[in-house]
């Protein structure tokens, strides 16, 4: 039985790598990378943060920008109303859930923003910011696949920029979901590649600046 969305033509046509690209890392903050957190204890997220480093090194040393950022709130009335119970308690400013993981977190390097909801792009100021710094194309890393990073993911198109999912540098609770989702960005919205292909392009402009 044929594929309707084949049929449909749906992921024919690969987004591919502009001139400058930029690495997102959506939420690894201790709410999510931290076994001790509620929302800590997933080896898929725990999985992808150690491969994210290497990708994140490499991109630094090509001086490719890089913007992370982490969920918190001044109060209980600046929250949205996440169904999560982990979400809406203990990550307020201040707490050590909403603190960067030290593995992927360069303080001196990194453009590091605070957001509420659930995409990087939502009531920040990463749209102006990669487009002041030329960035045609996003490297999107980060937790949770099908939910923060999907969100991010679906901004960033819209935003017009080129959007290439290192699958290997995104974590879950479980693979399922993250699985699906990257299935179904990856028909509509986005290359998805893993972590190599994208240190691979790192290398070629840096070996290009030298």
């Amino acid at each position: 039985m044929s594929d309707l969305f084949d049929l449909a033509g749906y992921g024919e046509n690969p987004v591919g790598f502009g001139s400058t690209p930029a690495v997102l890392v959506v939420d690894f903050q201790r709410a999510f990378t931290d076994p001790a957190m509620p929302a800590g204890k997933s080896p898929h997220i725990h999985a992808a943060v150690e491969r994210t480093v290497p990708l994140l090194a490499a991109a630094r040393k090509a001086g490719v920008l890089v913007a992370s950022c982490y969920t918190a709130w001044s109060n209980e009335r600046g929250m949205i109303p996440w169904k999560t119970t982990a979400v809406r308690t203990g990550m307020f400013h201040g707490d050590p859930a909403t603190e960067m993981d030290p593995r992927v977190y360069d303080r001196s390097y990194d453009v590091n923003l605070v957001k509420a909801g659930p995409s990087i792009f939502f009531g920040t100021p990463l749209s102006s910011i990669l487009q002041r710094n030329g960035v045609d194309t996003v490297v999107i890393t980060g937790c949770t696949t099908s939910g923060c990073v999907r969100a991010s993911i679906i901004d960033a198109f819209s935003h017009g920029f080129r959007t290439i999912v290192a699958a290997d540098c995104c974590g879950d609770m479980e693979a399922g979901p993250h699985e699906a989702n990257l299935l179904d960005v990856g028909r509509r919205y986005a290359d998805i590649v893993d972590s190599q292909t994208c240190i691979a392009r790192f290398e070629q402009i840096a070996r290009a600046a030298a």
